[in-house]
């Protein structure tokens, strides 16, 4: 895997930006990462139905469940395929709008401050080796970039919205993660 952070893009993922960011109040505040799942429709993987919601052309009529969410504004930094592909919808120094309502530490507004990627996957099944591989590399080059985030400071969205969000779920193997970003 050969994944590099330039001037604010992973190199090595595939680029499909996303209009849903906006400016960060302090680019040198990115202190958060928040790991989350995605799958449209839920529980269906490889659809390319993602890159349509992030970039806001997902038609509602394709499926019930896109009209509920086809008119909401969301995007995340990254998403990881089941394969373990990585797409950037928005430049690491800009602000996605993965968190919503959120708070970490006393600070509310979660996406002002984090990084957040998304994992292809449900609350209800195991994540890949490939999932895991990629995002404890693509974790690696974060860290070495930006350095206020550390383990203590990468969460779940579950962590940060109790309550609202339940992602990454249970099935995500944070120990697995963790022992992976200690490898050297």
């Amino acid at each position: 895997m050969d994944f590099e952070i330039r001037d604010n893009f992973l190199i090595g993922a595939k680029q499909q930006l996303s209009p849903n960011s906006s400016d960060r109040i302090n680019e040198r505040d990115i202190s958060l990462l928040i790991i989350h799942n995605i799958s449209l429709p839920p529980g269906v993987f490889g659809t390319g139905y993602v890159d349509q919601l992030f970039c806001n052309n997902l038609d509602p009529k394709i499926h019930p469940y896109f009209e509920k969410i086809s008119e909401l504004r969301v995007s995340a930094h990254l998403l990881v395929s089941r394969a373990g592909d990585v797409t950037q919808y928005v430049a690491l120094n800009r602000k996605a709008w993965h968190a919503g309502d959120s708070m970490f530490k006393g600070r509310k507004n979660c996406n002002e401050f984090s990084i957040g990627i998304e994992m292809e996957g449900t609350d209800h099944e195991a994540f890949t080796d490939m999932q895991y591989e990629t995002l404890i590399y693509v974790t690696k080059e974060l860290l070495k970039n930006y350095p206020l985030i550390n383990r203590n400071r990468i969460k779940g969205h579950s962590d940060i919205a109790p309550g609202r969000k339940t992602d990454p779920g249970p099935y995500f193997e944070w120990k697995r993660y963790f022992d992976g970003l200690e490898e050297v």
